[in-house]
């Protein structure tokens, strides 16, 4: 997991189903627990785990994460607003998805 870490931190792209403790994806993110806490309360990010003690996040927590905050700060969006952006992303992706699959019956 460490070698995940640093290679995370110095801009490798991580693996969807790398699993990152809440303290490295604080790491990994620039930033503080309490933020992310809040990204866990709106929905943007779902740990793995009961607890924050016991979270675990993957790959795409990051991802989405490093979305919200372009967002936020190249279009000065809320993280209401970023929260929202990302529903409709995830919308996008899955009838892109479905017309994949139509199209290729």
């Amino acid at each position: 997991m460490g070698r995940v870490v640093v290679e995370l931190l110095t801009g490798d792209v991580l693996e969807d189903d790398v699993e990152l403790t809440l303290a490295e994806l604080c790491r990994a993110s620039r930033l503080p627990a309490e933020r992310v806490m809040e990204y866990v309360e709106l929905g943007i990010i779902e740990p793995a785990g009961c607890s924050s003690d016991a979270w675990r996040f993957s790959g795409v927590c990051l991802n989405r994460i490093r979305t919200v905050r372009r967002l936020e700060r190249d279009l000065e969006v809320n993280l209401a607003g970023a929260a929202l952006v990302l529903d409709l992303l995830d919308e996008i992706e899955t009838l892109r998805a479905r017309l994949r699959r139509l199209e290729s019956e």
